[in-house]
């Protein structure tokens, strides 16, 4: 079965007639219209027997269909069709070959990733809590189409915004209080990269990465902080707005990360993962 958000990404699905491209090779493709509840329509194909789940949309879509893969025990497949394809680029995805990522289905290469959760609710690519959190609630956001994730927290810093008060420990056991920003990913990024080049290195690593941004100014733990952690509370004084796969939600305190390591089968096609190496399982076709 593959989901398939027509208004992601500008329409790029419908530009490339994927649901048709689907249909042709084998697929029952799902489009989605507005209203429609992903997560029942994803439990009404389990139950029909779908024995694989696919996701042509944004993160926070294939979040909701990697889940219910991993519930059910079945191979997640990603196409992307989102604007930023921040999962598809980590994985080896190239971002914009749709056609090519349904081989997936076809002709696939499959392999074991981990999911974060926060409180219960999984995650494929992170949590930010703070500004960014903020950020990501407010409709501009969601027609920023070149905004990474780290020039829109960049974006938004400054002395006089008003944050949610937070509390964390580090890796060092030194408390961290009232930084601007808190970054929460599934594996950690190598910050070393520019974030539009895919900024996680692994996916199986068995790490969060977390990072801290603080305000300009704030002279207690310098400007920013990361650490990779198999697990993470985070204290605050009242609900924190936070962005979780780039969806806005409330989060109530104490924040409880942790990382299932191995804990999602995802599948790539053939030439997609040969062009990224790696130990990806061949499966017959």
């Amino acid at each position: 079965m593959l989901f398939i958000n027509p208004r992601s990404g500008g329409g790029k699905a419908e530009r490339t007639r994927l649901d048709e491209v689907a249909r042709e090779r084998g697929m029952r493709p799902v489009v989605l219209k507005p209203g429609d509840d992903l997560s029942a329509l994803v439990e009404r194909a389990v139950a029909a027997g779908a024995d694989a789940l696919g996701m042509a949309g944004g993160d926070g879509s294939l979040a909701v269909v990697a889940s219910a893969a991993r519930a059910h025990a079945l191979p997640f497949v990603c196409v992307p069709a989102g604007t930023r394809n921040h999962f598809a680029r980590d994985l080896g995805v190239p971002p914009d070959d749709l056609i090519g990522a349904l081989e997936a289905f076809t002709d696939p290469l499959e392999r074991r990733i981990d999911l974060g959760d926060v409180n219960g609710r999984l995650f494929l690519n992170n949590v930010s809590l703070g500004i960014y959190g903020a950020a990501v609630q407010q409709a501009s956001y969601r027609n920023a189409k070149l905004r990474t994730l780290f020039e829109t927290a960049a974006a938004v810093l400054g002395p006089s915004a008003e944050l949610p008060a937070v509390r964390l420990v580090d890796e060092l056991g030194v408390t961290h209080l009232d930084p601007a920003v808190v970054l929460v990913s599934n594996n950690p990024y190598a910050l070393d990269r520019p974030p539009k080049q895919g900024g996680r290195p692994a996916l199986d690593s068995g790490r969060l990465g977390v990072l801290v941004l603080y305000r300009p100014g704030d002279v207690r733990h310098g400007p920013a902080h990361g650490w990779a952690a198999r697990a993470l509370r985070v204290d605050a004084a009242e609900p924190v707005a936070a962005g979780v796969d780039g969806e806005a939600l409330r989060l109530a305190p104490p924040l409880h990360f942790t990382v299932q390591p191995g804990a999602l089968r995802v599948r790539i096609a053939r030439r997609h993962a040969r062009s990224q190496g790696g130990d990806a399982q061949q499966l017959p076709s």
